[in-house]
């Protein structure tokens, strides 16, 4: 069997793969920054941010809000920071502007499952019956599953948080993308294993594989420079990687495999600047040993009924 043709050419589901599928083309992704802040920064819950994030809240490569020129249809990432943190009055606002540009496809949110509340639930949820030719993506930043993990980068809510939220999410018809960190300090490959076995629980859409970054002025540098732990190698990270991407149920489409730190700021890993080469050794070693995304799935589903374990 060609595990790759539906895939177009990949041993993944890409989400290259799913918009050729879905729309027959690609669609260029932009990073927007609209002005908003995060509970991690504001000192509602802290003011120093997840401990590896930098001053730009994640979106160091966003334009800002109502820069944004394109020539052709894109998909509008409201990227930095939270960016359903605010009131739902401006959130309205800012989500219809991008949904009534004709050259806008969908819009992806980039947020935390602790401000979601149920009246920024009830307006994704009237503006995806307003706007039914385009998608609301939620796009959430669980990292890890582990609890002892979260505390130490400064996650700031509990598993059951997230959990909720996504139910409450798929319930509205609404897809989910999650964030996932490897590389975090003090995760086994054992651990990495289990955060990804309990997503293919969930009723998530996609996932985001994400190498940890060291980035200059973060509290994880501080860390780094203490050598309390040790940034991945090209071959280590490939190794969780093409193990994730094994476990991980077919279904799921993988919306990135890698990262990019801010040249400027990225400490390490340095390898991880030439994103190239990355890919391209990433292809070839799932092809040299036969593997491909959902290989070793268990093969669970999701069931709304029994899952408030969920």
């Amino acid at each position: 069997m060609d595990v790759t043709a539906k895939w177009h050419g990949k041993r993944y589901y890409s989400l290259d793969a799913y918009l050729k599928n879905t729309y027959g083309q690609k669609f260029k992704k932009i990073s927007i920054d609209a002005g908003f802040t995060c509970p991690n920064r504001d000192g509602t819950l802290g003011s120093r941010g997840c401990i590896f994030c930098s001053a730009g809240g994640s979106g160091d490569f966003a334009l800002p809000y109502g820069s944004v020129v394109a020539a052709e249809p894109y998909i509008a990432y409201f990227q930095a920071y939270t960016c359903t943190y605010a009131p739902v009055a401006s959130l309205d606002s800012i989500y219809r502007s991008a949904l009534e540009d004709p050259l806008v496809i969908g819009i992806s949110i980039a947020t935390r499952p602790d401000c979601l509340p149920p009246e920024v639930l009830s307006l994704l949820a009237d503006l995806k019956i307003k706007y039914p030719e385009k998608f609301i993506w939620i796009e959430l930043g669980l990292q890890t599953i582990h609890e002892k993990t979260a505390y130490y980068i400064r996650r700031g809510y509990p598993l059951h948080c997230f959990s909720h939220v996504v139910r409450q999410l798929h319930l509205l018809g609404i897809p989910v993308i999650t964030h996932v960190i490897l590389g975090l300090p003090g995760e086994t490959k054992a651990m990495m294993l289990q955060t990804i076995d309990y997503l293919n629980d969930t009723p998530i859409s996609g996932v985001k594989l994400q190498l940890l970054h060291i980035l200059k002025n973060t509290d994880l540098a501080l860390d780094y420079e203490q050598e309390l732990f040790s940034a991945l190698s090209l071959n280590g990270y490939l190794d969780l990687l093409i193990s994730c991407i094994r476990r991980l149920s077919p279904d799921t489409v993988i919306h990135r495999v890698t990262g990019d730190g801010p040249k400027e700021l990225l400490i390490a890993p340095l390898w991880s600047r030439d994103k190239k080469k990355v890919l391209n050794s990433l292809h070839h070693r799932m092809k040299q040993e036969d593997a491909y995304q959902g290989k070793d799935w268990k093969g669970k589903k999701y069931d709304p009924r029994t899952s408030d374990a969920l």
